[in-house]
């Protein structure tokens, strides 16, 4: 039954997802592969800790604001361009070429993702598009800029090295991961946000930045879902923290299609939302002392 559910969901190679039925709900079945409960759990009440932070009752648009930046610099480090928090915080200069380009992708993502919650209700693939057309800078003369890749086009995303599904199997599961987005579920929050953010890197479905939105589709899930309406728990901090090492070992086993592979993923993707919270609690604590 779990296996089933697994290549429902997109995760298996090879597997175009089918649209869920009412009485079928495979993002929540995946909800009950053994671990994820417990981590559901304890992200739950990470978030609900640091909510509670009497900082955050006067100063959370200051939180928010710390976090976007925090998420961006551990995002585009997961990207190869691995800048210290203060370096980013005082440039305003970002080029077209190499680290500086990657670092402004990410923040611009940063900016544009909590303008897209409502778009993304109806529409994600309409906001994958918006994505990459953010993160490439609005470079809209290129044709290969907001839209899924075509056959024979190239993908640069050096961080994942797995092999890289054709587009046609993209188009397919892009479609399923859609379908089965607007017909809701039942399933954590957590585990939506995993599942977007695995499959996307799984698919590589752009000829570029694919990691960066990625990681921005998982805040955009994890925010709109009501767990983290704020946006004060940046995931991408922790995805930094882990380790890139780690994060494609954890996106292996999700890549692989089996319970435990993809349990591991979405572990990994809670244990990222609890070092970000871990991170916004010490903002929040400077806050109060006058240190930050």
């Amino acid at each position: 039954m779990v296996r089933r559910v697994v290549v429902m969901a997109g995760i298996s190679r090879g597997t175009s997802p089918a649209p869920p039925r009412a009485s079928d709900d495979p993002l929540a079945t995946l909800a009950s592969l053994p671990g994820v409960a417990d981590s559901v759990e304890s992200v739950r009440k990470g978030v609900d800790r640091v909510y509670g932070h009497r900082v955050m009752r006067r100063r959370s648009n200051e939180v928010t604001s710390e976090a976007a930046l925090r998420g961006a610099r551990g995002s585009a480090a997961l990207s190869g361009a691995d800048w210290a928090l203060e370096e980013v915080r005082r440039r305003t200069d970002f080029g077209v070429d190499g680290e500086p380009r990657t670092v402004g992708a990410a923040l611009r993502l940063t900016a544009e993702s909590g303008q897209l919650l409502s778009v993304w209700r109806q529409s994600p693939l309409r906001v994958l598009a918006r994505l990459h057309l953010v993160a490439a800078g609005g470079e809209s003369a290129d044709e290969t800029v907001g839209r899924p890749r075509l056959a024979g086009e190239p993908v640069d995303e050096p961080l994942v090295e797995l092999p890289l599904p054709d587009s046609d199997e993209v188009a397919g599961r892009l479609d399923g991961l859609s379908r089965m987005l607007l017909a809701g579920t039942r399933a954590p929050a957590l585990v939506t946000a995993a599942v977007v953010h695995g499959e996307l890197l799984a698919l590589r479905p752009f000829v570029s930045c694919n990691g960066l939105i990625a990681r921005a589709a998982e805040r955009i899930v994890l925010v709109g879902s009501g767990l983290d309406p704020k946006s004060i728990c940046p995931a991408e901090v922790g995805h930094a923290e882990l380790g890139r090492a780690a994060y494609v070992a954890a996106l292996e086993g999700y890549v692989s299609g089996t319970p435990e592979g993809v349990a591991a993923w979405i572990a990994h993707c809670g244990r990222a939302v609890e070092l970000g919270v871990r991170e916004s609690t010490a903002v929040c604590e400077a806050l109060q002392r006058g240190a930050a």
